[in-house]
């Protein structure tokens, strides 16, 4: 592939996890949207998920920022770098609620690579608990 279709598909990868999220559909996450060992630094730590049946989604769980969530929406995302099979999303994503009112508005990075074929993100770092 050219790093045109890299991107692309990366960034198909982050639509497909945004719509898979909001459904709080965590076999897509598990199976099509993400690699493992997959990482996430939030919160002041780091939380390794080393296979699928360790997936955790802590917005699903409704408590602290989240506590009202209904589903979040991409403010942006940018590709800040990318080569063959990784490509790196400077993003900014808005949790809402119900009403459609805002929760916060989070900048992350996210990192989408491919494994065996199939793209997926494998590491975000957020400032969104």
């Amino acid at each position: 592939m050219d790093e045109s279709t890299d991107i692309a598909a990366a960034r198909a990868v982050m639509d497909g996890f945004m719509e898979a999220f909001n459904a709080e559909d965590a076999e897509a996450l598990r199976t099509r949207w993400f690699h493992f060992p997959h990482v996430r630094l939030h919160s002041g730590k780091v939380s390794v998920m080393e296979r699928p049946e360790d997936l955790i989604v802590w917005v699903w769980e409704r408590e602290g920022q989240a506590t009202d969530w209904a589903h979040t929406a991409w403010d942006y995302v940018e590709v800040i770098d990318a080569g063959p099979d990784k490509v790196h999303f400077r993003v900014q994503f808005t949790r809402f609620r119900e009403d459609g009112s805002a929760i916060g508005s989070y900048k992350s990075l996210y990192v989408v690579t491919n494994k065996d074929g199939r793209w997926g993100i494998e590491a975000r770092s957020s400032w969104a608990t």
